[in-house]
């Protein structure tokens, strides 16, 4: 029997939890920004001179010499590096004695994340994960009345098209028309509304457009960010403006200018409908409050994904 040099027991109730003490330590003297989720560890750095790399190569020694020291060694076949930005120098480099492969395109927690920083093979996986599941249903389920199949797609179909959705919300016509596409082969399924148009059977069925989902979506996340429901520093992914002579509430958010996609972003195109929100809808004191008073805004104001 092979003796066990490190590692945690597996399939137990504590695992997780020593897994989480055995690498506590593991970004100790790393300055590059560094995010671990289970196994999954990524550094993240802003490189413009050699200077740079350099020191995100410093860094990867460092991790290195955790591994060497704890004896839970990186699989280096895995690790791989990902570089954005014109300007990016392109460096080559290594970990424990290998060089890292570079890789224009990595699924990560389920959401492919491209180099050009462009969601658009997302939005394809997502559509294609969407229109299998609508497949499978139209053959197997032959009742297709409304109380049938508008639960299998909520349930089913939906959840693929805004799994992680401020991540990687579509920008590009092609792929908000993809995405939309889904919902109008899914609603048209429907016994009886088969020939009804499409607004009008989301009328029928009391479904907003996807694209307006996205955006509700955007707003509410932006709440739980205020309001700090969710444990994150919003100073990094907002700036307030703190201008008292502004109409409506005092909470209102600037966006960035940004010469690439990255005006896209959740912090970017979530602004424009916060700051048009009226002070009692902002100042909600629950979630289920400021979706309640949110709903009504949209309503009235006929706001959509245009």
């Amino acid at each position: 029997m092979e003796r066990v040099a490190s590692g945690v027991p597996q399939g137990s109730v504590l695992g997780p939890i020593l897994f989480n003490l055995f690498i506590n330590d593991l970004e100790k003297g790393v300055n590059s920004e560094e995010a671990k989720f289970a196994d999954d560890t990524k550094l993240i750095k802003i490189v413009k001179i050699k200077a740079d790399c350099e020191e995100l190569q410093k860094n990867l020694t460092k991790l290195s010499d955790w591994a060497t020291k704890w004896k839970m060694k990186f699989n280096v076949v895995k690790c791989k590096i990902m570089h954005t930005g014109k300007s990016n120098p392109n460096y080559t480099y290594n970990m424990m004695g290998a060089n890292l492969a570079t890789t224009n395109q990595e699924k990560d927690l389920g959401v492919i994340v491209d180099s050009s920083l462009k969601m658009s093979m997302q939005c394809a996986a997502a559509v294609k994960k969407a229109n299998g599941l609508l497949g499978i249903i139209k053959k197997g389920v032959k009742n297709k009345t409304e109380n049938i199949l508008l639960p299998l797609y909520k349930s089913m179909v939906r959840p693929h098209l805004e799994y992680c959705i401020q991540m990687w919300s579509p920008h590009l016509k092609k792929d908000i028309l993809a995405l939309e596409k889904v919902q109008k082969r899914a609603t048209k399924m429907i016994r009886v509304l088969e020939r009804v148009p499409y607004e009008d059977r989301l009328k029928r069925l009391g479904l907003f457009s996807l694209e307006k989902r996205r955006l509700r979506g955007d707003t509410i996340e932006g709440y739980k960010i205020m309001s700090g429901v969710e444990k994150v520093n919003n100073e990094k992914l907002f700036t307030c403006s703190h201008n008292i002579r502004t109409r409506g509430h005092q909470m209102k958010l600037m966006g960035s200018r940004f010469k690439t996609n990255k005006k896209f972003f959740f912090t970017q195109h979530a602004v424009n409908l916060w700051n048009s929100l009226p002070e009692e809808v902002v100042k909600a004191r629950t979630i289920t409050g400021f979706k309640r008073e949110l709903d009504k805004f949209m309503e009235v104001k006929s706001i959509n994904g245009d």
